[in-house]
């Protein structure tokens, strides 16, 4: 199949063949018919594999045959959970509509805010936009959505463990209400099918691989070593592959500094981007890194997704992830569109359980390499993959289970063959009073005593 075979018009597939698109990739063959179609969609695919353009092309499509927008409105609007998610969605959108008349922008927090409002006075066919800088903008009155006619939930498992659901409930409750939904995610959890009840209509599912998987051209392994000797063991690597371009991913802000500081006093080119820096501190970063001044990024989080770099070699994972999801997408960064990649992965003993969750999630025993002056002391024991499904009781157990439940609730000892106990008046239980009348008769009042009649009874007595 080829994209003219998706009926798209042909200023978008000049723009495909010039960027060397030549055939779509399955999330793309099942979603660009149905949002031609004006269909609401959920889809769910693994990362690299195209889903920008799967709703960035037939959207581009539906707002080339509308009217151009008004000032300070848009006509689509793109929601991402980070800046540098929202500026590479920008850029693909960007590429996509070079033969069409379409507007497009991009706003996102870290900068100032004023020459964001500027450009909106003008209107846009296409806003790419992080939840909090929209948020900033609708409250100045910067932008307008009478005129939405597509929304676009990009990331949204992303959104939603960052704690944007607040945010997104503000921010469609000023959307009107008929509109197209878009809705892509990494994986269909209770919280992303709820999401999808309150603000999709109807909306179509688009499964294209199992979910949280990896890439099948991205070569896994991990090398066991002691947490001191991680940095050394980097830099033995980087130097022995000749590795002129890394992405390598830490868990915290800190220790990305201290990574490529220490990258730095060895001789690799290295630089850090994180969530503490600045926003054109982030972008220099990224661009020297692109450009091939900087050989190793040093990343947390923030750039599991968004970074976009074509063909990047090699991803390590200097630290494992604390949630098993981010080393799919970490990892993510290599092997896109079908291009070979490497997930190396540095384990020390005190990360035995996020290993064996990573496995776990994505069905597999990664393979152990052992480097050589780099043995770890404290070993990285190996650990059994769990069953992807849980096993049903055996039918006996479940029925003395259920027996055993309702022996509870009634609470009942007769089931037992036992009496109930007597109280300390001789009386029976509940039990003993069943069939009889539950009315209460009035207490009898008994006659005062008359204690001189006593002291005369006494004496005759």
């Amino acid at each position: 199949m080829t994209f003219s075979n998706l009926n798209l018009i042909q200023p978008l597939l000049d723009a495909l063949h010039k960027s060397g698109y030549e055939k779509p990739s399955p999330i793309q063959q099942k979603a660009i018919p149905l949002i031609l179609a004006g269909e609401d969609i959920m889809a769910a695919a693994q990362t690299g594999t195209g889903k920008t353009a799967g709703f960035a092309l037939p959207m581009l499509q539906r707002l080339s045959e509308g009217k151009r927008p008004a000032g300070n409105s848009a006509r689509s609007l793109i929601l991402a959970p980070t800046r540098e998610l929202a500026e590479q969605v920008h850029q693909s959108v960007q590429k996509y509509a070079a033969n069409l008349s379409l507007k497009s922008m991009v706003v996102y927090g870290g900068v100032k805010i004023n020459p964001q409002m500027l450009k909106l006075r003008k209107g846009t066919d296409v806003l790419v936009a992080t939840p909090g800088r929209l948020l900033d903008l609708m409250e100045k009155n910067a932008v307008r959505f009478d005129d939405l006619e597509l929304l676009v939930l990009d990331e949204a498992d992303r959104m939603l463990d960052m704690g944007f659901l607040p945010s997104i409930k503000r921010i469609i409750g000023k959307l009107p209400k008929q509109r197209q939904t878009l809705l892509f995610s990494a994986t269909f959890s209770e919280s992303i099918k709820k999401l999808s009840q309150q603000f999709l209509n109807n909306p179509k599912l688009i499964e294209t691989e199992t979910t949280n998987t990896t890439a099948s051209t991205v070569k896994q392994w991990i090398h066991p070593v002691d947490k001191k000797q991680k940095a050394a063991l980097l830099s033995h690597l980087i130097e022995d592959h000749r590795w002129h371009q890394l992405l390598v991913f830490v868990r915290t802000r800190r220790g990305a500094n201290r990574l490529s500081l220490a990258l730095e006093k060895r001789g690799i080119k290295a630089t850090s981007i994180h969530g503490g820096k600045s926003q054109n501190a982030r972008n220099r970063a990224l661009q020297e890194f692109k450009s091939g001044k900087v050989h190793a990024l040093v990343a947390t989080d923030v750039a599991a997704r968004g970074l976009d770099i074509d063909q990047m070699p090699v991803v390590v994972n200097y630290d494992l992830p604390n949630v098993a999801e981010d080393y799919v997408h970490r990892i993510g960064r290599t092997g896109r569109a079908g291009e070979k990649g490497h997930a190396i992965s540095l384990v020390s003993a005190d990360e035995v359980d996020d290993l064996k969750a990573i496995q776990n999630l994505i069905q597999k025993q990664l393979e152990r390499r052992i480097v050589d002056d780099f043995e770890p002391i404290h070993s990285v024991p190996e650990t059994d993959l769990k069953a992807a499904k849980k096993k049903k009781p055996h039918k006996k157990k479940l029925a003395k289970a259920k027996l055993k439940e309702s022996g509870k609730k009634s609470g009942s000892n007769k089931d037992k063959g036992s009496q109930p106990k007597r109280g300390k008046n001789g009386y029976k239980g509940k039990s003993a009073n069943k069939g009889k009348s539950t009315v209460k008769r009035k207490p009898s009042k008994k006659k005062p005593i008359n204690k001189s009649a006593n002291k005369n009874r006494n004496k005759n007595g």
